[in-house]
């Protein structure tokens, strides 16, 4: 049985190691290897990238929560900006017409703060002020398994 034969099995795809990915993270997968690209081989031919290799090119890293940590650590640095900050100014803007009918549109904002409440951060505007504290909340973020 190939690995692609395994993908779709309960929402499950299994790599080579004997790991598991959710299915969730295949469109990942698919970035990385356009980022990295295909591999030469020693015949001039090319190999697509194993998930093992792109493992070892990313360090392991997961890096679905290294971006949402990116995303707090950008929160903190826009709300240590002074009031009269164009970035900050920015950020708390507010459109003057209203939303059309239907569906919210999908935020920024509202995925940063449901990322602060699964984290159970309370005061996160305080804390962010004191930049070495909202540093090692970022840290944290990166390891952080509920993200």
């Amino acid at each position: 049985m190939h690995a692609q034969d395994l993908t779709g099995i309960n929402g499950i795809s299994q790599i080579f190691t004997g790991a598991y990915l959710p299915a969730k993270y295949a469109p990942l997968r698919k970035i990385l290897r356009r980022i990295f690209g295909p591999t030469r081989k020693k015949d001039v031919s090319w190999k697509i990238k194993t998930n093992t290799e792109l493992d070892k090119l990313i360090q392991h890293r997961n890096v679905i929560n290294y971006v949402k940590a990116q995303r707090l650590s950008w929160l903190g640095h826009v709300h240590r900006k002074p009031e009269t900050s164009i970035v900050r100014k920015i950020y708390k803007w507010q459109p003057y017409v209203t939303r059309p009918a239907g569906r919210p549109k999908h935020r920024w904002d509202d995925d940063v703060r449901n990322d602060l409440r699964r984290m159970k951060l309370l005061k996160w505007s305080e804390q962010a002020q004191d930049s070495l504290k909202w540093k090692k909340i970022v840290e944290k973020a990166k390891t952080l398994h509920e993200l």
